[in-house]
């Protein structure tokens, strides 16, 4: 009779009877050890530069994502840990960051509470392609939370999110235009990203200037882009459009332009307009959402879309972002509707939990107290060194979040004035604030956006201020 042990051994003579136990421990995977994937931290310059070459030669510029190649550093920026308001990199430098993963960690590096809600997900089994009572949970919070939201999609990142929701008011709306405007990012796919932040001599190209090689020009007609806070551009870009434009897209803070924020009045004409064309008006808050508020900008300024896009922030520095809207869209998703929106790693709930972990924060009253706190005494002393300093800057800021335009000491209310920004006055005062100890994320020289923690403190605060004012002096 054949037995076991001649079935997973045919060939072999076993040296001692096979039993349920071998059976066990054969089939059983052994816990790793803790030391599996140790990180390799080089021992001196030398073995830096070797590990610079080696990512280069694996990842395109040596790293994952374009803007993490530190121009101002002329190579990526390698880190080793990161804890609260600091992050060591691999030469063992200690930073300030006033970077915070782009606004992402915004309850600072390694928060007590993103530890619990990862153990918690491992309790679970890490699940995968799964909904849980806890995905619910966090979709109840947010409809409570945002404005607009009566019914939400979890996605992953801020891209992901701009596109299903474009592709959801296109369905809605019967419509393939998008009027949008110039210097605000709605992420890198085709839909969008196209005269965001063209040069100063393609602003009326047509068809609309496409900011990367390999978007097709046919996506580029579904585009009309006009300025922001221009109230004869708006209204004339609706009235002119509305009978193939079916989307009003807006990012009502512009980060990525050096904090731009909406003059009196606009987004009430836009929402008025909207309602009068029957467009769909779509606030793109991926970073505006909880930088200020709870609820985002259409909180902050009181104007609520259609529809809306948060995330960046809401993971806690996981990946999570969200499509959130009226019910009547919303049913568009399949399985009530006929648009498609799925993904394998749609919400998992590492995410999910974490998401949950940051909802907690943002609903106590402290967060708030100690964020604002902290920007009061922040943007004050900005605006004070700005008119110290012989170099022309202006700050601008909104929430925890701010930018820097050098070039001028104006404010900047659109795309067109920020185009007197300095990109090398933007990459020496990196490299000068780098010297100090202190870290801003450098966008390859553009105005962009910087911003704090949770878990920055007062101290934290007066040491950047001192190094922002020392590297003006030293750019004088």
């Amino acid at each position: 009779m054949m037995t076991i042990d001649r079935i997973l051994f045919p060939s072999a003579e076993p040296s001692e009877p096979f039993t349920l136990f071998t059976l066990f421990t054969l089939f059983t995977p052994s816990r790793p050890s803790p030391l599996m994937l140790p990180m390799q931290i080089p021992a001196d310059s030398k073995q830096l530069a070797q590990l610079y070459q080696r990512g280069e030669a694996v990842l395109p510029g040596g790293v994952c994502s374009s803007t993490r190649r530190n121009k101002a550093w002329d190579s990526p920026v390698y880190a080793q840990k990161a804890d609260g308001s600091r992050f060591w990199d691999l030469a063992g430098r200690e930073f300030l960051d006033f970077s915070m993963s782009h606004g992402a960690t915004l309850l600072g590096h390694n928060p007590p509470c993103l530890q619990q809600a990862l153990q918690t997900a491992w309790d679970h089994g890490i699940l995968c392609s799964m909904d849980t009572p806890f995905h619910i949970e966090l979709a109840e919070e947010l409809c409570r939370i945002l404005p607009c939201a009566e019914q939400v999609r979890f996605t992953n990142s801020g891209s992901e999110a701009t596109l299903h929701a474009l592709r959801l008011c296109r369905a809605a709306s019967g419509r393939d235009k998008i009027i949008r405007f110039f210097g605000h990012f709605h992420g890198y796919h085709e839909f969008t990203y196209i005269a965001g932040h063209p040069p100063a001599d393609q602003l009326d190209a047509q068809p609309p200037y496409r900011e990367s090689a390999g978007i097709p020009e046919s996506m580029a007609e579904l585009i009309i882009p006009i300025q922001y806070n221009d109230f004869e551009a708006l209204e004339t870009a609706v009235s002119t459009h509305a009978h193939e434009a079916g989307t009003l897209l807006i990012e009502p803070v512009v980060y990525n332009c050096g904090c731009i924020t909406p003059v009196p009045g606009f987004l009430e004409a836009a929402r008025e307009l909207a309602n009068q064309h029957d467009l769909i008006l779509f606030f793109d808050e991926i970073q505006s959402f909880a930088k200020a508020s709870p609820g985002g900008a259409q909180q902050d300024f009181g104007v609520t879309p259609d529809i809306c896009t948060i995330g960046k922030s809401l993971g806690g520095g996981l990946p999570l972002s969200v499509i959130a809207g009226r019910t009547e869209l919303m049913q568009l998703y399949a399985p009530t509707g006929p648009v498609a929106h799925s993904g394998t790693f749609n919400a998992p709930l590492t995410s999910i939990l974490s998401g949950l972990a940051f909802v907690d924060q943002i609903k106590r009253p402290g967060f708030w107290k100690t964020i604002n706190g902290l920007g009061d005494v922040l943007f004050a002393e900005l605006d004070a060194i700005a008119r110290r300093s012989t170099v022309p800057v202006v700050f601008q800021h909104h929430g925890s979040r701010f930018g820097i335009v050098f070039g001028t000491r104006e404010p900047v209310t659109n795309y067109s004035q920020a185009l007197v920004h300095d990109p090398e006055h933007m990459l020496e005062f990196c490299r000068q604030t780098t010297q100090r100890g202190v870290y801003f994320h450098d966008y390859g020289g553009s105005p962009c956006h910087h911003g704090y923690s949770l878990a920055h403190s007062l101290t934290d605060i007066h040491q950047a201020l001192e190094a922002v004012e020392d590297s003006l002096k030293a750019m004088a």
